[in-house]
């Protein structure tokens, strides 16, 4: 996603990418800024991880804190309506998902698979927004409508707070929110909660997330902290580093599994967005 937006603010002459993101996202787009040359502008909570923090300043992002995601969704649509920006994530509601282009880059990754050999019954996706959902997913019906696949793997999206869920449950995603008619400020956030899966914390349903598993006939998945320690621990004895948002989804497999939704013979695909080394919640509690 930082390739392809950066070179899209590239091409476009921007100055600036700017992005709400406190967590890989934020971290990803500085450095890819950094090396383009270009500024990047990061809106992040106003409790952001150190461990972060650190990062954003030494590829020189500049950050601006805010309590909640209207803020930073506002700061966003401002800096996005001034000439020489280009915004990486999404600023309207109802939230659709991030810069069309640069979601774009997430298709890859379905590439990357097919072309190893991997074709997974099921994908476990850590999601905030869920740009990475949906990038999986239109990468796999790429292949599936070029004639490379006979079906598409089944999308599902990790939480660790009831978000798409309750929404698939039947919740409007907009009914928690209050609005003025000109101003993002007045926006509440949809679905709040406390978390230390701080790569996926947030309170957004986005229109691709809810695309990407309707279209699968997949789902989401809430693995609450504890169990997700509880999965990064097993990832851990095999010798895997992973972020814990990254370690629940090994936690939402064994759910699944449980309940039978996966059989005892499926492939299932654990996306693991990054490694515990500058997670704030590692390491794990003995």
């Amino acid at each position: 996603m930082s390739a392809m937006g950066v070179n899209q603010a590239l091409d476009f002459g921007a100055h600036t990418v700017v992005l709400a993101s406190s967590g890989n996202a934020a971290v990803s787009a500085a450095r890819y800024a950094q090396a383009a040359g270009l500024a990047c502008e990061v809106a992040t909570y106003e409790g952001m991880p150190s461990t972060y923090v650190q990062q954003l300043n030494q590829l020189g992002a500049q950050r601006f804190a805010f309590a909640d995601n209207a803020a930073r969704w506002a700061f966003v649509q401002m800096r996005a309506q001034q000439p020489g920006y280009l915004a990486l994530t999404n600023h309207h509601l109802p939230a659709l998902g991030s810069a069309p282009l640069a979601v774009e880059g997430y298709k890859a990754i379905a590439h990357e698979c097919h072309a190893s050999g991997c074709v997974p019954d099921h994908v476990m996706v850590p999601t905030a927004r869920g740009d990475l959902a949906w990038g999986i997913y239109a990468g796999f019906h790429e292949l599936l409508v070029a004639g490379h696949l006979q079906r598409l793997p089944r999308i599902w999206v990790v939480e660790p707070l009831a978000r798409l869920s309750l929404v698939l449950g039947g919740m409007d995603a907009m009914s928690a929110v209050r609005s003025t008619a000109d101003s993002l400020q007045a926006l509440t956030g949809h679905f709040p909660g406390v978390t230390d899966q701080f790569s996926t914390a947030g309170s957004t349903v986005t229109y691709l997330q809810w695309q990407a598993v309707d279209r699968t006939a997949g789902g989401a998945v809430v693995v609450g902290d504890a169990k997700a320690r509880a999965a990064r621990r097993l990832l851990t004895r095999e010798g895997v580093s992973a972020e814990l948002c990254a370690a629940a989804g090994l936690a939402a497999a064994q759910q699944l599994r449980a309940r039978q939704t996966i059989a005892a013979d499926a492939h299932v695909l654990l996306m693991l967005t990054a490694s515990a080394t500058h997670d704030p919640s590692w390491p794990d509690p003995v």
